[in-house]
This record gives C-alpha cells, sequence and structure tokens, in this order.
C-alpha cells in the first residue's frame, strides 16, 4: 500500500496493538517490550507503512524539515552551498526542501510563505539580492532564518558570508599593479554586499592614488549574456582590466574579449568573484576570489540548527576567510 492509503490504524490492527504503542515505536520510544516493537516493525514493512512528517510535525510542534530557498538551482555558485546545507542537515536529520525563487521578490514572498504554513523548522535563504519586502518578512517570521552568502544590512537575521569588502580590496589592488583603469562589475548597488565590494574598490583605488570614475563601475544581472554584453562597453572606455564578482558574467566577458581578439591576460586581466567551477572550466582559466562556498552552506545550516534547537549562539553574524587563487586571467 502506499502512503495515502496505509494509515497509522492499519499498522495498529496488523500487529494488534494500540495505535498509541505504533507511535511510540515509530517515534523510537525504549518504553516498549522487544516482541512487541518487532510486531509493529513487520506490520510497518508489510504495509510499507510511512509515517507522515508534517502531520507529526503538527502535533509536536516540530517537523524536521528546513526550507532552502535559492535564486536558480542550476547555478553552480548556489548549488555547492547547497551541498554544504544538505550535508549538514542529514547529519542532524533534517529533511531538506529546496525552492527555486527566480531571482524574483514576487516569487520569493510566496515560497517563503508556503515555507510557513507548512511549519519548517527553520529556512536558509541564498538571494542574489534581499529587497526590503522580503527582508521584513523573514524578520517578522517565528521560525529561525539564517541568510547564506546574503547581507542583511540592518544585522536582524541570522548570516555566514565572507569579508566582500576585503576581497574587492585585495582584487582590485591585484589589477592596479598592472593597469591605471580597472573596471567593477557587479549586480545592484542597493544590495548590502556589493556596497561592501563597492568601498573595497574605492579603498584599492584611493591607496594606489588613482582617482574613482563612476563610469568604470557596471551594475547589471548574473547572467552569462550580461558579460558578454560589457565587454564592447569596456573596451569603449579603454578599461584593460576588471573585477567581476559573478562567475557566469566573468566568463561571457572572458568569451567576448576573446571573441574580439583581446588576449588574455595580455591586453585584458579578469578577476572573479567566488572560485565556481566555471573558473577553472573557462580558457584561460580566471584568477578568482575562493569563497568557500561548501562551507558557506556547512555553517549555515549548523547556525541554523543552533537557532531551531535554541542553543546558545554568541555571534550571528559569522565570516569565512577567503583567499585570491592565481589562475591564467592575470598576469
Amino acid at each position: 500500500m502506499v502512503e495515502s492509503t496505509t494509515t497509522i490504524y492499519d499498522v495498529a490492527r496488523v500487529a494488534g496493538v494500540s495505535m498509541a504503542t505504533v507511535s511510540r515505536v515509530v517515534n523510537g520510544n525504549a518504553n516498549v517490550k522487544e516482541k512487541t516493537r518487532q510486531k509493529v516493525l513487520d506490520a510497518i514493512a508489510e504495509l510499507d507503512y510511512r509515517p507522515n512528517a508534517i502531520a507529526r510535525g503538527l502535533a509536536s510542534k516540530r517537523t524536521t524539515t528546513v526550507g532552502v530557498i535559492l535564486p536558480t538551482i542550476t547555478s553552480p555558485y548556489f548549488a555547492a552551498i547547497a551541498r554544504g546545507i544538505d550535508d549538514v542537515a542529514s547529519m542532524y536529520n533534517y529533511n531538506v526542501v529546496l525552492a527555486n525563487s527566480d531571482n524574483d521578490e514576487e516569487k520569493e514572498a510566496k515560497v517563503i510563505e508556503s515555507f510557513l504554513s507548512k511549519q519548517v523548522d527553520g529556512i536558509v535563504f541564498m538571494g542574489s539580492s534581499l529587497s526590503e519586502s522580503v527582508r521584513n518578512q523573514l524578520v517578522g517570521a517565528r521560525t529561525p532564518v539564517v541568510l547564506a552568502g546574503t547581507i542583511d544590512g540592518d544585522k536582524e537575521l541570522a548570516s555566514v558570508n565572507i569579508d566582500y569588502h576585503l576581497a574587492a580590496l585585495e582584487s582590485t589592488a591585484k589589477l592596479l599593479e598592472h593597469n591605471k583603469k580597472v573596471g567593477y562589475i557587479l549586480g545592484s548597488l542597493r544590495d548590502a554586499e556589493n556596497v561592501e565590494r563597492m568601498v573595497g574598490y574605492q579603498e584599492a583605488l584611493e591607496d594606489a592614488k588613482v582617482d574613482f570614475d563612476e563610469s568604470l563601475v557596471f551594475e547589471g544581472n548574473y547572467s552569462y549574456e550580461n558579460g558578454r554584453n560589457l565587454a564592447q562597453q569596456l573596451l569603449d572606455e579603454k578599461i584593460s582590466a576588471a573585477v567581476v564578482s559573478v562567475d557566469d558574467v566573468a566568463v561571457g566577458l572572458l568569451n567576448a574579449l576573446q571573441e574580439k581578439g583581446i588576449k588574455v591576460p595580455e591586453q585584458f586581466e579578469i578577476i572573479a568573484g567566488s572560485n565556481s567551477p566555471l573558473t577553472q572550466y573557462s580558457y584561460p582559466a580566471l584568477t578568482s576570489v575562493n569563497q568557500p562556498l561548501y562551507d558557506l552552506g556547512a555553517v549555515s545550516m549548523r547556525l541554523l540548527t543552533k537557532l531551531m534547537l535554541k542553543e546558545e549562539v554568541t555571534d550571528s553574524q559569522l565570516i569565512l576567510a577567503h583567499e585570491l587563487i592565481q589562475r591564467h586571467s592575470t598576469k
């Protein structure tokens, strides 16, 4: 029988015990005689009974389910973070439900509402941005929330990130060693992590005594096509190097430049932002900031377990170490 037609009553009838006894066996209660336990387990196997986790959660007020929201399930960046989340969730016997938001504010709100209505025990939110309305929705929820690779500017929500300011400063400083005009390509400056990147970029320029030029900063979406489309604009501005916060965009830029006959790194240097597998698949392989993506997910999930279990949390704004990995897109 399938779950929809097999109930705890059926198991109790076949095993010749009460429904309370079946419940104790299913929930691992030690206060059941071994002979009785075996009868219940045999009945469960015969009927192919699978307890309804949501129904059990309504009774216990715990569903052992965690909702994970990510902008796109096909991105190597978010997939690597999700893998870290899933591995730690398994260690703590939590089930993970993934939801793709398409980085759409309205869809994010609907997914969050769906998770909350299903009474998930916690939520891990990944987004290329965190809108004010979605942030307010998460802050207002009684359910624990952790942001992975996303910053809450007001620091009300727990989060796990790298130091975007320092990563941007280091990347820009390296490109300034051989270039006078260094561009910066990132997402919306409404997002806290991109604001931190801009501060790092400007600080590196100041250290090198190079004037800040707003025309060298390019806001846009996180697509490969956006990188391709930006290539000519960068060349028109006489830019000879760029820090690119998203790897998909960096690869698009790299390919478009080479199609135009621009040699990388001899004529144009590129540093990517997260060291996803794309940076090694490209030719030449891209120098990149190495974000510990798996660890971002794993640490986020561990932090969430502490919040869900009401354990002591001394710091809810965690910063993981990063490094700059030299490959062949820089001199």
